[in-house]
């Protein structure tokens, strides 16, 4: 950095006489704000009056052989050493921290101090056991060495406070600074934790806010569309005019559901009557081919198939459509014995 001596220029001597000795102005450069002109008379070193005008006919102005600018402003200097640690691969790096400000403008022309961060950082290595220091600490072990370095910098800039001469010089602090290799695994090593947990937060809220979405669908439409309404959402009138349009199509299901009900309920009500008559003709069909009828037998069929018993139709009569069996004779239910012997000759007989 060029602090505090701004730049240096060589001046060609002035030719002529005393009285018409005059450096054109152009030989000098401009001075920026804040700096100073040095002109080097012979083996002296001469300050041009601050704030006064520049005059190019000044005696130190014709006679100098060269000129410095200076900066007298007070400027915030950083100069930086490197600290070892425990293992040999990683270092500390010791920022330390300066004012300063220019006293003398001569005597640093003088010096020709262009980087005022050389006998600073010559300073800061004058410290041996500052080292000492970092050496037992890991690289991780960063915030622990900030605090013995500060400590220790602190202390060696009061015993050996830092000198520049034609300069105020005052220590300020020290930053410790792990190497860029850790530096760069930490900052991944945040980023990946930034992520992860912004990652859970997401899911968290995505995970109430389905528990919170399905606790309001579970309480109904109704509750559903008020809650849209609330949140203006959903408008009133559509609500009202879908809730409508609902309630009007439910009605309408359950009533085709009623109607359709009834109708299969008649339906299979004259399917199971036609079913029992049918069985009741194949049944007296079969039977016709046969001996005799066992109306016991009938009537029993007649009452699984829900029919119920044949008018006329006696538990213990018999129908034979042959002649009769002289052997056995039953009697009616009316105590009556029948001439046939309890039996009739054909169908025709038992449906009469």
């Amino acid at each position: 950095m060029n602090y505090p001596v701004i730049a240096e220029h060589i001046l060609a001597t002035v030719q002529g006489t005393w009285w018409s000795r005059r450096r054109q102005r152009d030989d000098v450069p401009e001075l920026p704000p804040g700096a100073v002109y040095v002109f080097r008379v012979g083996g002296n070193y001469r300050t041009f009056p601050e704030g006064m005008v520049f005059d190019p006919s000044h005696l130190d102005v014709l006679d100098a052989s060269s000129v410095s600018l200076v900066d007298t402003r007070a400027r915030l200097v950083e100069v930086e050493r490197t600290l070892p640690s425990v293992s040999e691969a990683d270092n500390f790096t010791v920022r330390a921290s300066f004012t300063c400000q220019v006293t003398d403008a001569a005597v640093i022309a003088r010096q020709g101090i262009i980087d005022v961060t050389v006998p600073l950082r010559a300073y800061l290595m004058g410290d041996g056991d500052l080292p000492t220091v970092s050496a037992g600490h890991r690289v991780e072990e960063v915030n622990a060495v900030r605090t013995e370095v500060s400590h220790r910098m602190t202390a060696y800039s009061v015993i050996v406070p830092p000198r520049v001469a034609g300069m105020s010089v005052e220590f300020v602090s020290a930053e410790v600074h792990a190497s860029d290799d850790l530096r760069d695994w930490e900052q991944k090593l945040r980023d990946e934790r930034r992520s992860w947990e912004l990652q859970r937060g997401q899911r968290d809220f995505e995970t109430q806010d389905a528990l919170r979405i399905a606790e309001l669908l579970s309480q109904g439409s109704d509750h559903v569309d008020a809650f849209g309404i609330a949140r203006k959402e959903i408008d009133v009138v559509e609500a009202a005019a879908r809730i409508h349009r609902n309630t009007a199509e439910g009605s309408a299901r359950r009533h085709e559901t009623e109607v359709s009900n009834r109708t299969h309920a008649q339906a299979r009500e004259t399917a199971e009557a036609q079913m029992r008559r049918d069985a009741l003709l194949t049944l007296l069909r079969q039977a016709s081919g046969n001996e005799y009828i066992d109306y016991e037998f009938l009537e029993q069929v007649l009452r699984e198939l829900g029919g119920g018993a044949a008018p006329g139709v006696g538990t213990a009569r018999m129908v034979e459509s042959g002649p009769a069996r002289p052997r056995r004779t039953e009697s009616g239910r009316d105590g009556s014995h029948d001439p046939q012997g309890g039996f009739v000759k054909d169908e025709d007989d038992l449906l009469g």
